[in-house]
């Protein structure tokens, strides 16, 4: 028996409209995937309350600038713990986020522990010539810790260059590793972003590290700038044989000076800000050291005349002439009795020695370990200008603080005893600061006639303020230098304590500072993003684990159920007429 006519046509035209359903969902996937002149046609709504998925406006300037492929190597593939999984995912999300900004993002993820035993070992030995050592890294879960032996690294290519990123933040000593993982989550890209800008560098910035004035010996900043040569050129500059501070160079750095600078010097010094340089100020206040109280039974500091306080104040900052004491701090050795005819030697906290863990979220120090700064003095933010500039916070003493004006007679007798908490009872103190603005000179009105023949011989004109620019002040010029060795001139890395047997993140925070003064295209903002940790309640899920699973199975099983009822219902009543 034949069908109906139009039961055919009814049948053809629901097939014409599958086929046109098909065929749209098919173009708008094309076109979700597709880009005209490297920009996508396909976006996302980022709806996290941190943003946690919107790139920063820097971020996307940088990579919607880049006129080459920018091929990123992560070697995270494989199965790790569930922490760890996070940084994975994150990683990729990052790189997804990336290549929608630009079509010269390519990636791949990579497992370093992938093939025979021959191949791992040939592969772990040139990443380890490469500097990439693996990590073991331990991650709590529900059912107990778990390790792994992971290369939490990304390799980034460009243009025959490459950059090594270490995805994974440095463990701090009380830090849960959760809290070390969400930081390095919030890190990515800022990290990622960073390499990229700098391997698209013409040529590398000059950083000039001043002498003259009695400041940290080349072999005193050995181990900082050889990391800062990586990607910049540094350089001494005595500031007597020179005219004036060019615009070559990029930032100055004014590392633990203990002679006073000369006027003219200063007016050098001014005229480069005022030119737009950056300077990275590392300024003891009072001329005291470990060495200077050994050996004695009391000692009174005195304060270094630098001859910078004027020029300091005019930019709005005031470093006071007093030490800062902190119960959170390292140790230090001394000698408690005698074993034969060799000392005893025990540890006691030191509070002038102070251990200060970063509290700010401005881009330098957002995530940075903990700071060891020896015998620093407190900076007074106070301080009035003619011209705007901001000031923030970067480095301050815990809430267990405790000032000395000098003169004060200083000893170790007081180590001998426990420390009295209702001694460090005064707030916070500021230990370092970041500037930016427009900041006023010194010599308005002050400029004399030899200086401005001096500035007309080399073609320049005096100028009264600068343009927008930044500087950074640490009242301790300590936290740049590396110890040497005096037997084989060997020197430590950066931070390392050798009493407390721990790095501290001094050459991390000196890196920032100066990445930070010398970021014109704002991408350390990527930095200040916040992720925020929202932790499971382990023992509350364990403990309600049966109940989640009955609710996650069963209630969709009981709606699948009730709407098969309402619509047999619906259909039967509906065919009943």
């Amino acid at each position: 028996m034949k069908e109906p006519k139009h039961k055919n046509n009814r049948k053809a035209q629901s097939l014409v409209q599958l086929l046109l359903f098909a065929g749209v969902l098919l173009f708008l996937n094309i076109l979700a995937n597709a880009r005209i002149n490297g920009t996508a046609l396909y976006g996302y709504l980022d709806m996290t309350e941190e943003e946690r998925y919107t790139l920063t406006g820097a971020t996307r300037s940088l990579l919607e600038g880049l006129d080459d492929v920018v091929f990123i190597r992560v070697l995270l593939e494989g199965d790790f713990p569930a922490g760890f999984k996070r940084l994975q995912s994150a990683t990729r999300d990052v790189l997804d986020d990336f290549r929608s900004a630009s079509g010269y993002v390519e990636y791949e993820f990579d497992d370093p522990g992938a093939g025979t035993t021959e191949e791992v070992n040939q592969r772990r030995e040139q990443l380890s010539k490469d500097g990439i050592n693996p990590v073991n890294l331990r991650v709590k879960g529900v059912e107990g810790t778990s390790e792994k032996l992971i290369y939490p690294y990304a390799i980034i290519y460009y243009k025959n260059r490459e950059f090594i990123v270490n995805l994974l933040e440095n463990e701090v000593p009380g830090v849960p590793p959760e809290v070390t993982l969400n930081n390095s989550v919030g890190l990515l890209e800022y990290k990622l972003a960073n390499a990229i800008q700098k391997l698209q560098l013409a040529r590398k910035p000059s950083i000039v590290f001043t002498s003259g004035q009695g400041e940290l010996s080349p072999m005193e900043t050995a181990d900082l700038e050889k990391s800062l040569r990586e990607f910049y050129e540094t350089g001494r500059v005595n500031l007597d044989s020179v005219v004036s501070i060019g615009q070559e160079a990029a930032a100055v750095v004014i590392a633990k000076p203990t002679r006073p600078f000369s006027e003219k010097n200063k007016f050098k010094l001014d005229q480069y800000i005022m030119n737009g340089g950056k300077v990275l100020w590392l300024l003891d206040k009072v001329a005291v050291s470990l060495d200077s109280l050994r050996g004695r039974k009391s000692y009174y500091p005195n304060e270094y005349d630098l001859n910078l306080d004027d020029l300091l104040f005019k930019y709005g900052v005031r470093i006071q002439p007093d030490l800062v004491l902190d119960m959170q701090c390292s140790t230090i050795p001394l000698a408690t009795g005698m074993v034969g005819n060799a000392p005893q030697f025990d540890y006691f906290r030191y509070p002038y020695h102070l251990a200060v863990a970063p509290q700010s979220s401005h881009p330098v120090v957002k995530s940075l370990g903990v700071v060891n700064l020896l015998y620093a003095s407190s900076i007074d933010t106070s301080v009035q200008t003619k011209t705007r500039v901001e000031k923030d916070v970067l480095l301050q003493s815990s809430p267990n603080t405790r000032v000395q004006l000098i003169p004060v007679e200083m000893n170790f007798e007081f180590l001998r005893y426990d420390l009295d908490p209702d001694k460090f009872n005064q707030e916070p103190r500021v230990l370092a600061l970041a500037l930016e603005g427009v900041f006023p000179s010194m010599y308005e009105n002050r400029v004399t006639e030899s200086m401005l023949d001096g500035l007309a011989q080399l073609g320049m004109e005096f100028k009264p303020q600068s343009v927008p620019t930044k500087m950074i002040v640490v009242s301790d010029g300590d936290v740049a230098r590396n110890k040497i060795n005096p037997q084989n001139q060997s020197i430590s890395p950066l931070g390392y304590n050798e009493f407390d047997r721990y790095l501290f993140a001094n050459k991390d925070l000196l890196l920032n500072a100066l990445e930070y003064l010398l970021d014109d295209k704002g991408v350390i903002e990527a930095r200040g993003k916040e992720v925020r940790l929202r932790l499971l309640d382990t023992v509350k899920a364990k403990r309600e684990t049966a109940f989640w699973q009955l609710f996650n199975i069963g209630l969709p099983l009981a709606f699948l159920l009730a709407f098969g009822l309402l619509y047999n219902w619906m259909r039967r009543r509906r065919f009943a007429r």
